[in-house]
């Protein structure tokens, strides 16, 4: 078994395959950087199906079970349905899961569904027209995420919702969303992290996962949350689980790290790969790969890159929080 510095397998890789989004979340590509003249990469420079493919099948042996399909958003990316069925036939692929805003998904859920996807996590930070616009830069009316996660859910994936906290801006109206989606789906609220470069973040902005999980509980007569065992080790998620049964998600990346056991390498829509979500710099695959390398050149690459891993950023947060980082948008969540 591949392993890093600190002990931990190589499980989980998110594949991203667009760096272009159709929103603009101020945590993640904020209209002020990414505006009308924002020069996104070229189609050229992007991994081809045939490249991703290649690439997860090395991973694969190497351990990967889990694949997750990121951009910016991935369903902009032209004939995703072709590459995930290129991937659901891959040999040790457990999970195949993807990211979205969810804009597309009453087009394309039923496509990608019968592709191969197995699974959704859909943004959604407000159920509020106001706040959400004002979230996704575009003023962009949750119905229309609403509308997607109905879409996925008639497709028969499985959804998850991701919500991103963030002090004065969405965390007054967290049980209301709760309350509205429980029922449909598993909530993930996700403290707000400093990644990228270009997002404000500071240490007052974030509500912290005890705080959420408190305001959850506010004025109800079963305010009582189980926590739930982890299904996975590296699971980020503390789930928990209210008398009714429905599921709720905290993912405390600043307040309670998990980086012992993450398991996740990452590769962005131009062949880098990433081993930490916080990372400055990635190692080019493209080049080799175009460069004629074999598989067993490209397998001693990735093994290399992986064992020498011996990333912590979230638990080693301090002076780190002001080195340059690679944004979120090309590497996904």
């Amino acid at each position: 078994m591949l392993v890093d510095q600190l002990g931990r397998p190589l499980r989980d890789l998110r594949i991203s395959v667009t760096d272009r989004c159709n929103l603009r979340c101020t945590y993640c590509m904020p209209a002020s950087v990414f505006g009308p003249d924002y020069a996104f990469v070229p189609r050229s420079e992007l991994l081809s199906f045939e490249e991703i493919e290649r690439l997860t099948r090395l991973f694969l042996i190497l351990g990967v079970r889990k694949l997750r399909l990121t951009g910016g958003e991935p369903t902009l990316r032209r004939d995703l349905s072709d590459l995930i069925a290129r991937l659901a036939r891959l040999e040790g692929v457990e999970d195949l899961a993807m990211t979205t805003n969810g804009l597309l998904l009453p087009r394309l859920a039923r496509e990608l569904k019968s592709a191969g996807l197995r699974r959704v996590t859909v943004s959604l930070d407000s159920l509020d027209p106001d706040v959400f616009g004002q979230m996704n830069g575009l003023g962009v009316h949750p119905q229309q995420v609403l509308d997607g996660i109905e879409a996925a859910l008639q497709a028969g994936l499985g959804v998850k919702i991701n919500t991103v906290v963030q002090r004065g801006v969405n965390d007054q109206g967290l049980r209301e969303l709760w309350l509205a989606l429980r029922a449909q789906a598993p909530v993930r609220f996700i403290e707000f992290m400093d990644v990228g470069n270009h997002n404000g973040w500071n240490m007052d902005s974030v509500v912290p996962s005890s705080e959420v999980l408190a305001r959850l509980s506010e004025g109800s007569e079963t305010s009582v949350f189980d926590s739930l065992s982890p299904d996975y080790r590296g699971e980020v998620a503390a789930r928990h689980r209210d008398a009714q049964g429905h599921e709720v998600g905290l993912i405390s990346s600043v307040t309670a790290p998990f980086c012992g056991d993450c398991s996740r390498a990452r590769l962005s829509a131009v062949g880098a790969l990433y081993t930490c979500l916080f990372a400055s710099a990635g190692t080019d695959l493209r080049a080799p790969l175009r460069a004629g390398a074999t598989d067993e050149q490209l397998m001693g690459l990735l093994t290399g890159v992986w064992s020498g891993r011996s990333d912590r950023y979230s638990e080693e947060r301090g002076e780190q929080t002001r080195q340059s980082k690679v944004e979120m948008s090309y590497i996904g969540g």
